[in-house]
């Protein structure tokens, strides 16, 4: 394929409301939040790192445990500048930015009740990190713009739990391959970034069956999900990038753990962007039966 030719490769994987049922557990806590101040403008005085995001799917707002969770990782951080986000549910080649203004969001999502499709999320956008992408870039690859793109879920939703202020700028960028060495390298090339006041994160899930999570509900993680989750953590916390990067031949578990990679590569984007960082997992565990939260951070 001519690389300069573009080619939307977005799978719109609905998730279905059986989720909710799922959920119950959960404690009601409804999407409408009241603005929090706790988010501390901490000066930058050193290199911000780089995440790695389980995303969960819509319903994660009204799990008031895992929102705490994220919202008490975003807080011990320094407040960015700017966020660079890379999720699952936005494949397009050649690399694509999305909307450097507030554009409506992305409800890539069906069968939920309709307050879900409510929910706003009005991030100023970020022009300048735009042109700051295009000019790291330019050099290696194509980037085109799509203006009217607005956040998918796998970018709004766990930045509403994070930043509820929505005061950061965010600018949403495609995933231009499922490949993972030229992810790995894209994340290596927007690694400059890091020094300029930019939060990267990968939104996705280690683990991702969306019949099996259908199916599980919140019965115990299955042994497959288990023996996959156990062995990404493990090779990221050895730095065995060759381990990751062969994850389809060498994991355990990895044909039920993702029949399909996209939400499982954007971890190859951050651990690109801080390769010299020793991983920590802010948070962990299981959802939906087979579905990892476990997210990363790197430096």
């Amino acid at each position: 394929m001519d690389g300069s030719k573009r080619q939307g490769l977005s799978r719109r994987q609905g998730l279905s409301y059986a989720l909710t049922g799922a959920a119950a557990v959960a404690t009601g806590v409804g999407l409408t939040r009241s603005p929090e101040a706790s988010q501390k403008d901490t000066p930058m005085t050193k290199r911000l790192p780089s995440l790695f995001l389980a995303h969960g799917a819509p319903i994660l707002l009204d799990m008031p445990g895992w929102v705490s969770e994220l919202k008490a990782w975003a807080d011990a951080l320094p407040k960015p500048k700017a966020i660079l986000i890379l999720s699952a549910h936005w494949e397009e080649r050649p690399l694509t930015l999305g909307a450097t203004a507030t554009v409506p969001l992305v409800y890539d999502f069906y069968g939920f009740p309709e307050k879900y499709y409510r929910q706003q999320y009005p991030a100023p956008g970020a022009p300048a990190l735009a042109a700051r992408v295009k000019e790291l870039l330019s050099a290696s690859q194509p980037v085109v713009e799509e203006p009217g793109r607005g956040l998918d879920h796998g970018a709004y939703v766990p930045l509403v739990a994070m930043y509820p202020l929505a005061d950061v700028p965010v600018l949403q960028v495609s995933l231009p391959t499922l490949e993972p060495r030229p992810l790995l390298e894209l994340g290596k090339a927007l690694a400059p970034l890091r020094d300029e006041g930019v939060l990267i994160i990968g939104s996705g899930f280690i683990t991702h069956n969306l019949r099996a999570m259908m199916l599980s509900g919140d019965a115990p993680a299955p042994g497959w999900a288990l023996d996959f989750d156990g062995y990404v953590a493990d090779a990221l916390s050895r730095k065995d990038v060759d381990a990751l990067l062969d994850y389809r031949a060498k994991a355990p578990g990895v044909r039920l753990a993702l029949p399909t990679h996209e939400h499982f590569v954007p971890l190859l984007v951050a651990q690109g962007a801080a390769a010299e960082a020793t991983p920590s997992f802010p948070i962990s565990g299981f959802v939906f039966g087979s579905g990892s939260r476990r997210s990363v951070q790197f430096g």
